[in-house]
């Protein structure tokens, strides 16, 4: 069942083009820097680089743990290897949207020319 606060999320996701920051709107570029403190909030977070770290510790032993190959073994091995790129993938997402904020920071604290 889809609770209230996921279709909430769903709204208000991120849906900002990030090709050409200077026709952003000002709203535009106030989502940007939103989404990218956030982003910046959670890479600081030590507990949450722990929990991260150890995500992937454990999907790596999963995929040391497969032994066979078999069909189903290598299913098995080509799934967990998906979940530690997934991983990897959210990371750099967060990265990105750091990026982007310090882009637009830096674009708005320079003098026009």
């Amino acid at each position: 069942m889809i609770e209230a606060e996921t279709v909430a999320a769903f709204n208000a996701r991120h849906t900002v083009n990030m090709n050409n920051i200077k026709t952003m709107t000002p709203a535009q570029l106030d989502a940007v820097k939103a989404w990218g403190s956030g982003a910046e909030n959670l890479l600081r977070n030590r507990d949450f680089a722990q929990a991260i770290h150890e995500f992937k510790f454990d999907m790596c032993d999963a995929l040391s743990e497969i032994k066979n190959h078999t069909p189903e073994d290598n299913a098995h091995r080509v799934a967990v290897s998906n979940q530690i790129a997934g991983i990897d993938l959210f990371v750099a997402q967060l990265q990105r949207a750091v990026f982007m904020k310090n882009r637009v920071v830096t674009q708005q604290s320079a003098p026009n020319e």
